[in-house]
């Protein structure tokens, strides 16, 4: 029996790079999977019918992370499909840079929306159906604790907030048989953190393992949690950077 075996999981962002593999690797272990895009429509398909071809399912919506009433749907027709949500992945993010004097409100705002408050919004409607045994997992980023360097405080910031709603959350859905992580990925090679750029180089001479990880390593992580032996973990963010936070 397949470790995610009749589990019901939404991922949002799950049409490209990271997300992609979490549908990908959640659908393989037997769980049924709706996914989350926003433009790539074409990307989310293509998903839908590899799992589908491989006897899974994969079901994309579109939905904009920075719109609430998107995400609420989302969790509406996940439940009006299966009827529950065991599993709550969290992908969706952006990263703006720019020099600090060059910020706006906007600026922050649209980042906020889609790294923190998506995160809270997916968790609240997600939670009054979720049974004992769920899981939330957010992603977040290795740079929560390392910014790296300048043009990064925005990002930084957003993702070190999670920091905090993973360890409240735990306290507030212990007692109900709930789970809630933190992975926060350094240096993953997708079409966003390409591995073959002068940045990467630089990142790759500051690991203990100089090589760019992969959306299938964040999976594998994802898909422990999400299972039973993940019971223990809770409330706690696990970082999986080759080391760069070493």
């Amino acid at each position: 029996m397949k470790r995610l075996e009749n589990k019901v999981a939404l991922v949002t962002g799950g049409s490209r790079g990271i997300g992609a593999a979490i549908v990908k690797r959640l659908a393989a272990e037997g769980a049924k999977v709706v996914f989350t895009y926003g433009r790539s429509v074409e990307k989310a398909e293509a998903i839908s019918a590899e799992i589908a071809g491989t006897g899974g399912v994969a079901v994309a919506i579109a939905a904009d992370s920075a719109q609430p009433a998107e995400l609420q749907a989302a969790v509406d027709k996940t439940v009006a499909d299966f009827g529950r949500i065991d599993i709550l992945v969290s992908n969706a993010g952006i990263y703006l840079g720019s020099p600090f004097e060059e910020h706006t409100i906007a600026d922050y705002d649209e980042i906020m929306a889609v790294n923190v408050r998506a995160v809270y919004v997916a968790a609240l409607a997600a939670v009054a159906h979720m049974p004992i045994g769920g899981r939330i997992i957010t992603i977040g980023s290795n740079m929560a604790d390392n910014a790296f360097g300048a043009q990064t405080t925005l990002y930084t910031m957003s993702k070190s907030a999670l920091q905090g709603f993973t360890r409240g959350l735990a306290r507030d859905l212990g007692p109900k048989g709930i789970n809630v992580s933190l992975v926060q990925p350094g240096p993953i090679n997708t079409d966003m953190n390409p591995d073959d750029t002068e940045l990467a180089d630089l990142l790759r001479g500051r690991m203990a393992v100089d090589e760019y990880g992969t959306g299938e390593d964040i999976a594998g992580l994802v898909a422990f949690l999400a299972s039973g032996e993940g019971k223990y973990i809770t409330g706690t963010a696990i970082t999986i950077d080759g080391g760069l936070n070493a």
